[in-house]
């Protein structure tokens, strides 16, 4: 039988063959069979240049694209891209792939509308002739799916020209490209058209901006960044990138993807018998009984289609099936019609030799309907990384990059290679091309701690000594791994004919190495199926093969696969109806450090009742290993202990039958490499199951070894090293010797005697380690270097200037020719392009600019004097008049009720002065409103006032100590030149951002030094009083508290209006802390007495605290542990207290020794919380959860708020208006700041250029809850908002 599936499999492949060398050419795409386009169907057109991004289409029909399925506008580009979101203005030019938006590019290059000639067009087209039309051609592409769109966008670019920088390319001089692009979308799924008319192509290549050289177009789909705090390149694909390839989009030729993949059952493959036709609406059929069916392949064709028509492309790039990938069509080019061949032309064919050669290690794939989904690897930017993690590079089979139709391969030597059979996958036919991937070209494939090594055929990768792995995932040998992942299912129960449904279920498990042994915890497991799956635990099972205790001469899971594998299990319940599949996707290591993994249960499981136990004996399993496949097959027997009845627990015992596959990439080119032993017995010496009915945690333990097969255990495999006694530390590695002999080995980044290991702090140590200009962490068997702001890491992994590596930015480096910052604004542009404005009240070119005399145009009132100022005026009512001078009316100004009062108050005790002995006058500013701390000049004491004068409640403090009184009103507006609001974009690097009343002002810092002359205002608002300030270094948002209105409100620093989150229920709202895992934002609000949370936008409010508060003000988050920490300057009893970010756990933290805590920092990186103290004057700091407080500094003004910044606290002083810095190590003063306006200085935050290390368990699908997640040390509790009632929300913990 086996033989003949070999034979049948070899006629295959002649025949596949046959067609391939047979093909011929045929008819081109003319201009005139374009979707027709123009001003005359209802085109928009994209404004002449270079570079250039139309304004947002905003479509009628939403498009999907990979897993987005509700984007609404596109952008058009002068460049051959339709982007999903607005390009940065940084990537509106080639050079930056993938980018960081999602994108179509039918032709992306750097092409040139300025000359007047080229056009580009777009629109959003709802007619029925064009859908009809652009249906039939994706019914073209995909046969198989029924696809009636409502809605295609059209974008057209007509005879665009090459942009040729500086000096001109004389062979492109006159040549223009025309080509379109279609995306046709209906409810369900989106499809995309390239159409390249024969002649449309006349340049292939285009002058980069970024290389300063020709570099080839890009035919690609890009998924974009993706994720929220750890970003990461989404999947994306290249469909042609060189020069033969892209002149190959419109004439023919035979091409081969880079390396392809079909995998089937042991069946015949099926034969697609559908025809192809010259265009989408216009089929040809061929009526030919004897013509050899053309097989359905995806992007491989024998013209320059894969829809079935030179010049037409057709991919699938929204629906279920892309979600992680587009699908490009795959109906191929049959022979001509009418063409005919005889038995002498098979043979021919047949007769030709096949070499069986392996260009690559690790194969891309091109994506097929139904494929499984790839997931996308992290760029990680550190050059030494822990132990687990992956240098920056090309893309991992986690992010399959495709190269489509690249070469024209010559019909004598076609290579078609790699027949691999297996009983339980089926046939699998790689397809090679014959460039040979090298170690020079691929050496990011490999692990930081593997070596790189050519062969005749490929490269292969080894972890080097003292790590274990496939050498593209190596960790340290003997070191404990975790493993993190989702589990879903659909499960019926005993007889139920209702499934038992879960979703997004975490899976944990925590793995010690050097004993084998694995725990794994799934939580939130409904009852209802909870007991049942007590049996099941080879589903943790596989953690614990995966990192087996080996003997020598055998491998566990992970020295084979990496942890990048897919297994599928099938369990079969003796005596029971139905069975359960195990579907599970391992995908490697994270930016975490942590092994990753998605799990999947479908079927049906025997009920156990409710409070049973179930108990399995120890195991052996065996292995079967072949080429990229591992089966295995055993019996398993279980008892069942049922609750006590009547005095006794009745006991069962079940049985079930268990098979499994795991596929898997391996290298193949390093021929002296031991082979694996073709079978290996997993030995489970101990296995513990348990479900917790309250926490709903699904519980496995196992402790495992490999090695050969053997009956009983013979004295010569006892070695403690096998069976787990040996009393080695957790991060060694046990290494065995002769009979029962071992020793202890610490691993890597470890130190000690191998029973005792302690951490090596690799940056103390070796101080130069990380190199010139970057910064070292130590790491738990690590260390991790981070460049310093303004440099990156190059390709050597050294620290490089940014400049050294992209365009220069005229703007930020000086190199400019705009009059000075007082009077111009430079704008960079991109590349080497920047513009000058004149800042509002100047007038010229931006170059030279004029101060305008306002004065001049009469913009004050009649009565009132103008005065010009530089860039502004003022103006002022003339004696006899009132008012602020842009409108005046005769006779004094109306006076304020402080006024007032204050006059009342004197005049009734008959004193012109200012206070008398023991009475009490209230102090006006010089606006007339209440100053919002008074004083009793009698007694000494002070307290904090509304707006109308009112005392606020547990504010009076004792003589001598003056409250931290906030002021509700803010400064009157006076009409004059307009301030934009909008944000003004903040450049690369760290910056300090602190608020000044009506607007918030940033300091850029180098290293730990402010940058003082490059201060510059981030946002007016002068209609607030910004309080409090909180930073997202995801999205790059700063948040604030506004108590003159009150709100808050948020602003992106990449520009752009502010807008207001929250106005409602609030009555002043002073610190604001964010949690950046969780996507939540925590307020404390004085005068409503209470701690609120939200999501960032502003939804889902819940009250966490509001008793035993009196002053709260300063807050802050520890995101990666789940804890919240705020001041109360309450008078009577201040105190700093904590809890979870949940509310649980509240507690006071310090109480003892403190005057009035204003102010709160929490540093991620030391697990420092430091507070300043009004009326203490000190800067002070402990570690929670250890004894003892540090008092850092003494003798402070009037300090207000506070932030940290590696070794540096900064904070604002009301007495100096100034920002201070101080040194934490040395408890020092380092710097003063004293912004050009000298007003009272509010929160200060640091806007960081990138995000802290860490996670909670928020950070990841909103930890599965509905609504709230709020992280807890070691979990999350699922919240409800308040006031939720009909909403569907789930609490839990």
């Amino acid at each position: 039988m086996l033989a003949a599936m070999r034979r049948s499999g070899a006629a295959w492949t002649r025949a596949l063959l046959l067609q391939l060398l047979l093909a011929g050419p045929g008819g081109c795409l003319s201009r005139q069979e374009l979707f027709p386009f123009g001003p005359g169907h209802g085109d928009l057109e994209l404004e002449a240049g270079d570079d250039r991004v139309s304004p947002a289409l905003e479509l009628r029909q939403a498009l999907r694209f990979f897993d987005k399925s509700d984007i609404d506008s596109v952008y058009v580009t002068t460049n051959g891209m339709i982007a999903m979101s607005e390009p940065p203005a940084k990537e509106t030019h080639p050079g930056y792939f993938p980018p960081t938006f999602g994108v179509v590019a039918p032709f992306l290059a750097d092409l040139d509308t300025t000359d007047g000639l080229g056009k580009v067009y777009y629109r959003e087209d709802l007619s029925p002739s064009i859908t009809q039309l652009a249906g039939e051609c994706v019914q073209r592409g995909f046969p198989e799916v029924s696809f009636q769109p409502s809605s295609a966008v059209v974008v057209t670019w007509e005879s665009v020209a090459p942009y040729q920088g500086p000096s001109k390319d004389p062979d492109q001089e006159g040549k223009r490209n025309t080509f379109q692009a279609v995306l046709a979308s209906s409810d369900s799924s989106s499809f995309a058209i390239f159409l390249y008319p024969e002649d449309g192509l006349q340049f292939y290549t285009t002058f980069s901006k970024k290389d300063e050289n020709q570099v080839p177009a890009v035919v690609a789909f890009s998924q974009g960044v993706q994720g929220l705090f750890w970003k990461s390149e989404g999947a994306y694909n290249i469909f042609a990138n060189d020069r033969e390839s892209i002149g190959n989009l419109a004439k023919g030729g035979i091409f081969f993807p880079s390396t392809y993949r079909l995998s089937h059952s042991l069946d015949i493959p099926s034969v697609s018998y559908n025809s192809v036709g010259s265009w989408c609406g216009q089929p040809r059929v061929s009526t030919d009984p004897t013509r050899l069916p053309p097989l359905q392949m995806p992007a491989l064709s024998s013209r320059s289609s894969n829809s079935g028509q030179q010049g037409v492309w057709v991919f699938e790039i929204g629906s279920p099936a892309t979600a992680s990938g587009v699908v490009p069509s795959d109906v191929s080019l049959g022979l001509d019609d009418g063409a005919e061949y005889d038995d002498e032309d098979y043979k021919s064919v047949t007769d030709l030799d096949l070499e069986d050669v392996s260009t690559t290690p690790f194969s891309y794939e091109a994506r097929r309907r139904g494929d499984p989904g790839t997931h996308s690897a992290p760029r990680v930017l550190s050059p030494r990384r822990l132990p687990t993690e992956r240098l920056p590079g090309l893309p991992t089979e986690r992010t399959r990059s495709f190269q489509p139709p690249a070469e024209t391969f010559p019909q004598q030597h076609a290579q078609v290679i790699d027949v691999d059979e297996v009983e339980e996958t089926g046939v699998v036919f790689s397809y090679n091309t014959d460039s040979r991937q090298t170690c020079a070209n691929n050496r990011h494939q490999c692990s930081v701690h593997a070596e790189c090594r050519d062969f005749a055929t490929g490269f292969c990768c080894s972890c080097v000594a003292g790590y274990t792995g496939n050498g593209r995932q190596c960790v340290a040998e003997g070191s404990p791994q975790r493993v993190n992942g989702k589990v879903k299912g659909t499960i019926f129960v005993g007889n139920s004919p209702v499934p038992v449904v879960f979703e997004n279920t975490d899976l944990h498990s925590y793995v010690v190495m050097n004993h084998g042994r694995s725990y794994t915890a799934i939580s939130t497991i409904p009852e209802t199926v909870g007991y049942s799956l007590l049996p099941l635990a080879p589903v943790g099972g596989i953690i614990g093969w995966m990192f087996a205790v080996e003997q020598d001469g055998f491998k566990n899971g992970f020295s084979i696969t990496g942890g990048e594998f897919t297994r599928q299990a099938e369990v079969t319940f003796v005596g029971s109806p139905g069975k359960l599949i195990i579907k599970q996707q391992f995908s490697g290591i994270d930016e975490h450090g942590h092994l990753t993994i998605d799990t999947e249960l479908e079927g049906r499981v025997p009920h156990i009742p409710f409070g049973s136990s179930v108990h399995i004996e120890p195991y052996t399993e065996l292995y079967h290993y072949s080429r990229g496949v591992i089966t295995s097959s055993s019996m398993r027997e279980y008892t069942v202990m049922e609750p006590e009845q009547d005095g006794a627990a009745p006991s069962n015992i079940y049985t079930y039958q268990w098979r499994q596959t795991i596929t898997f990439q391996e290298c193949a080119h390093d021929t002296s490499r031991p082979a694996l032993p073709s079978t290996q017995q997993l030995s489970v010496d101990s296995v513990f199951v348990l479900y917790n009915q309250e926490e709903k945690i699904l519980r496995y333990a196992l402790s495992n070894s490999i090695g050969p097969v053997r009956d009983g255990s013979p004295d010569a495999l006892q070695n403690p090293c096998y069976i787990g006694t040996h009393g080695c530390d957790t991060n060694a590695a046990c290494r065995p010797g002769p009979g029962v002999q071992f020793t202890c080995e610490c691993s890597i980044g470890f130190r000690g005697d191998g029973r005792t290991c302690s951490d090596i702090d690799e940056c103390s140590e070796q101080p130069s380690v990380c190199g010139s200009h970057a910064i070292c962490n130590n790491h738990p068997g690590t260390f991790r270097c981070e460049c310093v702001e303004g440099y990156q890491f190059s390709e050597e992994g050294k620290c490089v200037a940014v400049a050294d590596q992209r365009p220069i930015n005229y703007c930020t480096t000086g190199l400019h020719d705009c009059d000075i910052p007082q009077r111009a604004q430079c704008i960079y542009m991109g590349g080497a392009s920047y513009t000058c404005y004149c800042l509002p009240g100047f007038s010229g070119d931006g170059r030279a600019c004029q101060d305008v005399d306002e004065c001049q145009s009469s913009r004050c009132h009649p009565d009132a004097f103008c005065h010009n100022t530089p860039g502004s005026f003022t103006c002022q009512c003339k004696p006899g008049y009132h008012g602020d001078g842009f409108h005046c009316v005769p006779g004094e100004m109306e006076k304020t009720r402080c006024q007032l009062e204050r006059e009342h108050i004197l005049r009734a005790a008959g004193v012109t002065g200012s206070q008398r002995p023991g009475l009490f006058v209230p102090e006006c500013d010089e606006h007339g409103y209440y100053v919002p701390t008074q004083c009793h000049g009698s007694t000494g004491q002070c307290w904090c006032v509304d707006r109308d004068g009112r005392e606020l409640e547990g504010t009076r403090t004792r003589p001598g100590m003056r409250p931290p009184c906030l002021s509700t009103v803010a400064p009157p507006i006076h009409h004059g030149p307009s301030v934009p609001t909008a944000v003004i974009p903040l450049p690369p690097g760290t910056h300090l951002l602190f608020a000044q009343t009506g607007k918030i002002e940033r300091v850029p810092l180098e290293g730990s030094t402010m940058q003082k002359t490059e201060a510059k205002t981030l946002l007016h608002a002068p209609d607030k009083v910004i309080i409090g300030l909180a930073f997202d270094c995801v999205d790059k948002m700063v948040y604030w508290t506004d108590i003159s209105e009150p709100s808050i409100g948020r602003a992106s620093l990449h520009g752009g209006e502010p807008t207001t989150i929250i106005r409602q229920d609030l009555g002043s709202p002073e610190g604001i802390a964010l949690d950046h895992l969780g996507r939540n934002i925590f307020w404390t609000d004085s005068h409503l007495d209470r701690i609120e949370v939200a999501k960032l936008d502003g939804t889902q409010r819940r009250v966490l605290f509001e008793t035993d508060l009196v002053n709260p003000r300063g807050i802050v988050t520890d995101s990666v542990q789940g804890n919240l920490y705020w001041t109360d300057w309450n008078r009577d009893s201040p105190k700093i207290e904590t809890s979870y970010m949940d509310g649980t756990n509240r507690r006071i933290l310090v109480q003892d020794d403190l005057g009035l805590p204003n102010g709160l920092t929490f540093d991620a990186y030391s697990s420092q919380l430091c507070w300043v103290d009004a009326g203490t004057s000190r800067v002070e700091c402990l570690k929670p959860g250890q004894s003892g407080r540090r008092r850092v500094l003494e003798g402070l003004q009037y300090p207000f708020a506070v932030t940290s910044y590696g070794k540096h606290l900064y904070y604002t002083d009301w007495k100096t208006n100034s920002v201070v810095a101080v040194d934490l190590a040395i408890s020092k003063e380092t710097d003063t700041f004293h912004p050009h306006k000298q007003t009272r200085l509010y929160g200060i935050t640091m806007a960081l250029s990138q995000c802290p290390q860490g996670h909670n368990y928020c950070s990841v699908n909103n930890g599965g809850c509905t609504h709230l997640c709020l992280a807890t040390p070691g979990s999350r509790t699922c919240r409800c908002p308040d006031n939720t009632l009909g909403v569907d929300c789930i609490e839990q913990k």
